[in-house]
């Protein structure tokens, strides 16, 4: 029966990174957090690391059948949900030992692998479709619903279009424009849940320390999570239809 008047979120990619920081300040804050993981091993571990108010469960948001089984899950259990972070996210599959500098060089729109490009979207931007479709119904059944995409500023357009952005000379067709095609599909789920009570945000989280960029990022995940955190505790009277870096700090599309 405590669930019952706890918020229930789920946050994809849960068991290290921004993810794990996320749910651990989530479940800080009195929500309960199912920590969605590929390998459900790691997922446990996670939640045992942060203890009560968080739930290991099995979610690989490239595989259609773990989604359905996880929706299923929530429903039995839980009934419902009130807030969705789809927070998984891959950014290449051959850097390897590459710095961030020689893996930009075999990744421009003339030699990037067709084969990365796909699976990193597949993560990316359809992972992230997949995983609305299959929560939707469960998140209608929530008072207060809040939606939150974790994206990245190196997605913007209109950053990019800019000569003088930092990150411009890095943008190109596997990360970076699977966070500008994320955007996109952000878009659409924004104006489809217009007048629902459905809210949705995006978030760019600070260039991040984590495995997804062989830890070259300059900011520690606490800090780098902080956006993700403040919008997720967002009330029932917080903004919709953002796209923002801390603190608040809006982004161009």
């Amino acid at each position: 029966m405590e669930t019952q008047h706890k918020r229930i979120a789920l946050v994809t990619g849960a068991n290290q990174g921004v993810g794990l920081q996320v749910a651990k300040e989530l479940v800080a804050n009195g929500v309960t957090v199912l920590l969605g993981s590929r390998d459900f091993g790691k997922g446990e571990t996670a939640a045992k690391e942060i203890g009560p108010g968080a739930v290991a469960i099995q979610l690989d948001v490239t595989d259609q059948a773990s989604i359905t089984a996880a929706a299923e899950r929530i429903k039995k259990e839980f009934g419902r949900l009130d807030l969705l972070v789809n927070n998984a996210a891959i950014s290449n599959t051959r850097k390897g030992n590459l710095s961030l500098q020689e893996y930009a060089k075999i990744s421009r729109a003339s030699n990037a692998s067709l084969d990365e490009v796909r699976a990193v979207w597949e993560t990316n931007v359809f992972g992230v479709l997949a995983v609305y479709q299959a929560m939707l119904p469960l998140l209608q059944k929530s008072l207060d619903a809040r939606i939150v995409n974790v994206s990245s500023g190196v997605g913007s357009l209109a950053s990019n279009a800019d000569p003088a952005f930092p990150y411009r000379a890095f943008f190109g067709p596997v990360y970076s424009a699977s966070k500008t095609a994320l955007n996109a599909m952000t878009l659409a789920m924004m104006i489809e849940q217009e007048g629902t009570g459905i809210k949705i945000n995006l978030v760019s989280p600070a260039f991040t320390s984590t495995a997804l960029n062989g830890f070259e990022g300059t900011e520690s995940v606490e800090d780098g999570s902080r956006e993700v955190v403040r919008v997720c505790l967002l009330g029932p009277d917080g903004p919709n239809g953002t796209f923002t870096s801390w603190e608040n700090a809006i982004i161009p599309w």
